[in-house]
């Protein structure tokens, strides 16, 4: 297991929460984001991500480190997976250990709030009525980004 990772296999949070768990963490924050069935009144029936991959690691590391610098003696994993997804599958991710729990909570926080605005993971919403790419990159791009 890679502590930053995107996957096309179905996410187990336990990997990730025993990944960060260590003697010195009196805390562990664990998010799990999943696919709902119901947005602003529109029934959704599944999800498709698609991500830049190598940018997409890179960026969650980059996220990784962010942390660490913020919350000194965190340790994070984060995963996001892609591909289609049902309604109740786990789509991302982030767990968070530190000493204390007040860091976990925020660091885990920081971290999702990150991942949506500057990973380039995809999400396609297909409803009973149509479909759309939602996100705050808006729209999937027509090409790649080109690797930095």
């Amino acid at each position: 297991m890679k502590p930053y990772e995107i996957v096309t296999e179905p996410i187990d949070p336990q990997r990730y929460a025993d990944y960060v768990l260590r003697p010195e963490a009196g805390a562990v924050t664990l998010f799990t984001g999943h696919v709902r069935e119901w947005t602003r009144g529109i029934r959704t029936l599944f999800l498709a991500y698609e991500a830049y991959v190598p940018m997409a690691e890179k960026m969650l590391a980059r996220i990784g480190g962010e942390i660490e610098e913020k919350w000194p003696g965190t340790k994070t994993a984060i995963a996001h997976r892609i591909g289609e997804l049902q309604i109740g599958e786990i789509a991302v991710v982030i767990a968070v250990s530190s000493p204390h729990r007040r860091d976990a909570y925020e660091a885990n926080e920081y971290a999702i709030e990150r991942i949506k605005e500057s990973v380039p993971v995809w999400k396609k919403e297909i409803w009973e009525d149509g479909t759309e790419w939602i996100g705050d990159q808006r729209k999937k791009p027509e090409t790649e980004p080109a690797p930095e």
